[in-house]
């Protein structure tokens, strides 16, 4: 099965970001699943390299890679990133600068699309 994981949250702003990268976290590691995560608007925060957050709180730049990890694969608008002034070369490795035409060819190959 293919899931598609759209998340529109920036990485701290709510827990929407990381309750969408836990259950992609998890359905990764299933044999019967192909999970994609495209991070559009204030997302593509989540794929920022290094972040710094108090001891105890989730790191969502962590969960990415080890979402990818497991076989997941990340895109990121690259629109959203430009809007934002951030380059590829602050993300973490993971992640790729993607287009709208991706994410048109992800969601038209998944079984599932989540949006969050």
């Amino acid at each position: 099965m293919n899931v598609l994981v759209v998340i529109n949250d920036s990485a701290y702003g709510s827990e929407r970001s990381y309750n969408a990268l836990r259950l992609a976290g998890v359905l990764a590691t299933r044999d019967e699943a192909d999970v994609r995560v495209f991070l559009l608007g204030d997302g593509v925060s989540c794929a920022l390299a290094g972040q710094r957050v108090p001891n105890g709180f989730y790191h969502v730049d962590r969960m990415l890679t080890s979402f990818v990890r497991h076989g997941g694969k990340v895109g990121c608008c690259g629109t959203c990133l430009d809007a934002r002034g951030i380059s590829e070369d602050i993300l973490i490795d993971a992640a790729t600068r993607s287009t709208m035409e991706e994410l048109a060819d992800w969601t038209l190959d998944a079984d599932e699309v989540l949006v969050f």
